[in-house]
């Protein structure tokens, strides 16, 4: 097997409780609790950090988009959504940074715009 480093960086992102309960609302017949939903992080890849304040600036222009993205998972056309702030972000979500982005498959990437 062929490991290979990417020229990425990631961002994971966890929800804490108010993601959690506005999820639930969307969803009542899933029962999700917090634990449920922190068991897996999306992650999001970044330009490759070259230092710290490479993460902070990522999220700074990504934030809303993962923001979207996160809720689209739960209310696709956006009817109940909150206001999207990015003080109300920091509050629904933990940001776990990480410098290295392995890739341990054979496969080729595939790209894909989601729109």
């Amino acid at each position: 097997m062929t490991i290979k480093l990417l020229n990425r960086s990631a961002l994971v992102i966890r929800p804490k409780q108010p993601m959690a309960d506005w999820a639930a609302e969307q969803a009542p017949e899933e029962n999700l609790d917090l634990e449920s939903l922190r068991q897996e992080g999306t992650v999001y890849l970044i330009d490759e950090a070259e230092q710290e304040s490479s993460f902070a600036e990522a999220l700074e222009s990504g934030w809303r988009t993962i923001f979207e993205n996160e809720l689209g998972a739960w209310d696709e056309f956006g009817d109940h959504w909150p206001i999207l702030e990015r003080s109300l972000f920091d509050q629904w979500f933990d940001v776990e940074p990480q410098i290295l982005a392995f890739d341990l498959s054979e496969q080729p990437l595939l790209r894909a715009n989601l729109e």
